[in-house]
């Protein structure tokens, strides 16, 4: 562990980053490296179940939306006492030309993601830089 990573743990931060195959099934096994974190964080679990839904619905985004490769970095501050995770997924930009209509899909199966993650962050927005784009969503946390 170098000399910032072995400060920001004893600040209470630490930062994780995968890498998001473009593939079926992938958002499924990030989750799992997602839960498996979240619990050595030792957050309740329901604020644990809202970042798991968070990260879900971002990498879902960028999977069926965006073009790959796409990134997703999970990270927890401590700041005065009050806690945070920051769910962050970067990806390479709309998959489909601007303004092209959405494929035809089920509206009551789809496009409530951005919804369900507003509904549950603290705060969330999108980034476009020369990287590509960066949608991001931070929730207070409390431990377990």
């Amino acid at each position: 562990m170098t000399a910032a990573q072995l400060d920001a743990a004893r600040r209470g931060e630490a930062e994780h980053v995968f890498p998001l195959p473009h593939a079926a099934g992938a958002v499924s096994a990030v989750r799992r490296h997602i839960r498996q974190i979240l619990t050595d964080w030792n957050l309740t679990a329901d604020t644990a179940e809202d970042v798991l839904l968070v990260a879900s619905e971002l990498l879902t985004n960028a999977v069926v939306h965006a073009l790959p490769p796409a990134t997703l970095s999970l990270s927890r501050s401590q700041v005065d006492r009050c806690g945070a995770v920051r769910v962050e997924v970067t990806d390479m930009g709309p998959a489909g030309p601007a303004g092209s209509p959405p494929s035809a899909v089920d509206p009551d199966e789809h496009g409530r993601g951005l919804g369900i993650v507003t509904a549950l962050a603290t705060r969330c927005g999108v980034r476009v830089h020369s990287g590509g784009t960066s949608r991001w969503a931070e929730l207070q946390v409390g431990r377990g």
